[in-house]
């Protein structure tokens, strides 16, 4: 009677518990949100946020309008908006619905909709569960997808509003729709025709169940371009699907209707949509993906076509077919229509590999079993089963959901191991597989772990024990052998290798669930500290109430092809982490921002930062309508090494901080590479802006004279250095002169300093002298000295920096000409400048400027007295001061 109720309540008791699950997912990714929700908003995580408020407050002011190109960054020319409109729409249609109109209403409804995705993955993983194996399995792996830590968790925390959790959520939604498609098709066999007649009856649940898996498409691809990777699941599994029906002798028509259909959709829904985007490209909203999904509907054609016409013929006629028209294939495209091999193969092989320029891209850098295991740990064994487990399951006759998990599963895991950010995606595979290995084995072993405790229990309560049976005589007249006394029936015993599984199973399990859960929850304590910078948040509002307006509307939508920017808008320089933290916060025009866009190339970014001839520098300013630079400690230091990679791939930073072998210790035989300052360093962009305010500065204490062996000649992958010695710049200079006159074949000396990580004051320590920069004034700086305290006798570097391009005024003269600089912050220091064929450039101000950096005096050339007063308009307008 207990067990009729318990069926009776099942499904509700299934419903409490995912709703509960649902909730927990909730509130683990709302903790975040009692320390960074204040009065003026939420301090949102990371960059990418950041843009997504800015497009919300631009839809919810221009509802549901919404922009395709974006004026507000990428100065001067704008940049597209590749991703699509359903997560920015959701967003500000709960605005627009909850009445959320100023900016901070907004950044807290906004904040809120990344942890309600997260919950809303408990049920979809759960259905999903369940369509592959059980309502058990379902219930496992619905936990699971709860406590999955990693970039899942992150991405789909309170604050940390991007498309991330969207396209988790939103693809696995179309893998639940495809295979239950799938599933209608195997449980619905097709009667394509019954007496010479189409049989519609048939098709109806099928058709019905592929137009919603197009739908579910749909869903994703509105929310982002790179849906297509779903597409390519598709194609995989269409493939491997194809064979494994051919050499069962079963037929592929379910295919062939599930692909069109669901496809079919997604060209129709594409077609009404429209193509924002020109060209071909797959990473856009282009024509192109319905040259990719038509051609994946004709590939499934033409797989039907040819099992048909092979059919009844030896097996290994398919794949050998297969391969030669895969390489006729391939080379047609190449020669006939290399547009469409780009878009269709070059794209694939694009897409899995990795530039030099990615690995300054934490999340485009490839996976690593290091990270991979501190982020799933026992969830790695666990899906490794659960792969295990569908094999097996299909070792006599497949199941093309079955096939259809692993296929998805393949793919994503070699995505994620080519860029780690999709490891958002695989969460959902670890959870799913995870849960169908734990429900397998538990399934598996339930019977033996009840008779173990059954046993347990019936001798000691009502088991009489062993019975005995009465004696019998033996042949002549003797008692039987004792081994017939009694009889225990082997199928009251347990299988104890099933018991033990069971228990292992349901350890490993709870320690990945515990650990991944332990994980969140400190994940999420801390994630307060993941915002803006307390510094960077100072200079930006500073920027946004004291920097002319560039004169275009933040919040309007612009049409690109009849858009031009204003006479009076400029664009800001600085790295690209900072571009969109500019956009939102200052509502100015950064040359380029964190989609990687403006930074490569003559014109970008980085080749701004690490030039070392102030002349190109400003003419790459000039060409992109640059007012104001910003730098940080960060570029200037620990980031160092990512504006030089992507100016020079193939170099990197090994011109401005090259590795050298030292002994690990004295007379040792061991060595270690160790970075050091080159005096390239010292002369880039950013140290001459960051470090020396753009003034002319010169050694000021000793320098490391070195001298080294070459690889070639030490035999090693680095240069090994064989002496040093501290020397005076001048002495150093000396004597690197005099070794290299007559260094032995091999052999060199050079002068460098001390790498920032050991002697953090060697930034500020040039080898030789720095040139003073002309046309470049700090205007701002926070309050911050990175080297703590300024009451003591240490160095003061600001955390963040504010210079102002300019003109400059010429004063005629010969020497070094200096004037007296107060910061906002209070800091002094002496702009110097060397005179270059008897001219100065200088940016400095001496009257008419209300600034809160100010020249305190006037020019002086150095053992002269004469001076020079200076005014805003000759600073602007680049006069010659007489």
């Amino acid at each position: 009677m207990a067990q009729m109720d318990l069926k009776k309540y099942q499904p509700y008791i299934i419903i409490g518990v995912i709703v509960l699950f649902a909730l927990l997912t909730l509130w683990t990714r709302g903790i975040p949100a009692a320390d960074m929700v204040t009065a003026e908003g939420v301090n949102l995580l990371g960059n990418d946020p950041w843009y997504s408020l800015r497009q919300v407050e631009q839809t919810v002011a221009n509802f549901p309008g919404y922009a395709w190109f974006d004026t507000m960054t990428l100065y001067p020319n704008g940049d597209v908006i590749y991703w699509g409109p359903l997560f920015i729409q959701i967003i500000s249609a709960l605005c627009v619905l909850v009445g959320a109109t100023t900016r901070p209403e907004i950044m807290v409804v906004a904040s809120w909709v990344p942890p309600l995705m997260a919950a809303a993955m408990v049920p979809v993983t759960y259905l999903l569960a369940k369509k592959i194996a059980d309502w058990k399995t379902g219930l496992i792996a619905a936990g699971l997808i709860m406590v999955v830590s990693g970039n899942y968790a992150y991405r789909s925390l309170f604050g940390f509003v991007d498309h991330h959790i969207a396209e988790t959520l939103f693809g696995t939604i179309f893998v639940l729709a495809y295979i239950a498609a799938l599933l209608v098709v195997r449980d619905r066999p097709l009667s394509l025709r019954s007496r010479d007649t189409l049989n519609i009856e048939t098709l109806k649940a099928p058709v019905l169940a592929s137009a919603l898996a197009g739908i579910a498409y749909l869903l994703g691809f509105f929310n982002m371009p790179t849906m297509i990777l779903f597409a390519l699941i598709v194609a995989g599994f269409t493939l491997v699907q194809f064979l494994l029906d051919f050499f069962q002798d079963r037929t592929s028509d379910y295919l062939v209707l599930v692909n069109v259909v669901t496809f079919g959709v997604v060209i129709v829904g594409m077609a009404a949509f429209g193509f924002p985007h020109a060209g071909l490209g797959l990473s856009l909203y282009t024509v192109g993906h319905v040259i990719a999904y038509a051609g994946l509907i004709a590939g499934t054609l033409a797989l039907y076509g040819l099992s048909v016409y092979l059919k009844g013929r030896p097996k290994y006629y398919f794949p050998a077919a297969l391969a030669g028209l895969a390489a006729v294939a391939v080379a047609v495209l190449f020669v006939a229509l290399p547009d469409v091999y780009n878009l269709l193969i070059s794209s694939l092989f694009a897409f899995f590999g990795e530039q030099a320029v990615t690995t300054t891209v934490q999340e485009a850098r490839a996976w690593s079993f290091d990270a991979a295991w501190q982020t799933f740990h026992w969830g790695l064994p666990l899906m490794a089963g659960g792969i295990g487990t569908l094999l097996w399951w299909n070792r006599e006759r497949v199941n093309p959901a079955h096939v259809f998990v692993l296929i998805w599963t393949a793919v994503i895991l070699a995505s994620t191991m080519a860029h780690v950010r999709y490891e958002y995606y695989l969460a959902a595979n670890i959870a799913l597989l995870s849960a169908v290995f734990a429900g397998a084995v538990l399934d598996a072993g339930y019977k033996d772990v009840t008779r173990l405790f059954r046993s347990g229990s019936d001798r000691t309560s009502s088991d009489p024990g062993p019975v005995e049976e009465p004696p019998r005589k033996g042949k002549k007249g003797g008692k039987a052998p004792d081994s017939h006394k009694s009889k225990v029936s082997s199928r009251n015993q347990p299988d104890y290798l099933k018991v033990g599984a069971f228990a292992a199973v349901i350890i490993v399990t709870l320690l990945f669930a515990g650990a991944s859960l332990q994980a969140n929850l400190a994940m999420a304590a801390s994630a307060k500290y993941n915002g803006i910078d307390s510094q960077w948040m100072e200079a930006l509002e500073w920027m946004g109430e004291n920097t002319p307006d560039p004169g275009v509307d933040y919040y309007a939508i612009y049409d690109r092809n009849t858009f031009t920017y204003p006479e009076e808008s400029y664009g800001v320089m600085s790295w690209w982490d900072y571009g969109h933290w500019i956009t939102f916060v200052a509502k100015r025009i950064p040359n380029n921002n964190p989609f990687q866009h403006g930074v490569a190339g003559p014109n970008g970014s980085a080749t701004y930062f690490v030039s070392t001839s102030e002349e190109a520098a400003n003419q790459i300013l000039d060409n992109i309508g640059t007012r104001y630079v910003v730098t940080d400690i960060q570029l200037d230091t620990g980031k160092f090494h990512a504006p030089a990679t992507w100016a020079d791939p193939d170099v990197g930073v090994e011109r401005f901080q090259p590795y050298f072998l030292l002994p690990a210790s004295a007379g040792s035989t061991n060595y270690q590479s160790m970075p050091f300052n080159s005096q390239q360093y010292y002369l880039t962009m950013i140290s001459r802006l960051h470090n020396f305010d753009g003034s002319m500065t010169d050694p000021t204490s000793q320098v490391i004279y070195a001298e080294y062996r070459e690889e070639s000649a030490a035999n090693t992958s680095l240069p090994v250095i064989t002496r040093t010695e501290q020397m005076n710049a001048t002495e150093g200079a000396a004597a690197v002169e005099a070794y290299n006159k007559n260094a032995p074949a091999g052999s060199g000396a050079t002068l460098l300093n001390m790498y920032y990580q050991y002697r953090g004051d060697s930034i500020l320590q040039p080898i030789e002298r720095v040139p003073a920069l002309q046309h470049y004034r700090l205007v701002h700086e926070t309050p911050q000295n990175v080297y703590g305290s300024t009451g003591g006798s240490g160095p003061d570097l600001k955390a963040v920096k504010v210079f102002e391009y300019v003109p400059g005024a010429r004063i005629s003269g010969e020497g070094i000409i200096e004037v007296p600089v107060t910061t906002n912050t209070g800091r002094t220091f002496t702009y110097r400048q060397e005179s270059v064929n008897g001219t100065f450039v200088v940016p400095y101000a001496t009257s008419g400027w209300s600034g809160g950096v100010k020249a305190t005096g006037e020019y002086r050339i150095a053992g002269t007295g004469q001076t020079f007063g200076v005014t805003e308009e000759d600073i602007q307008q680049g006069r010659i001061i007489n």
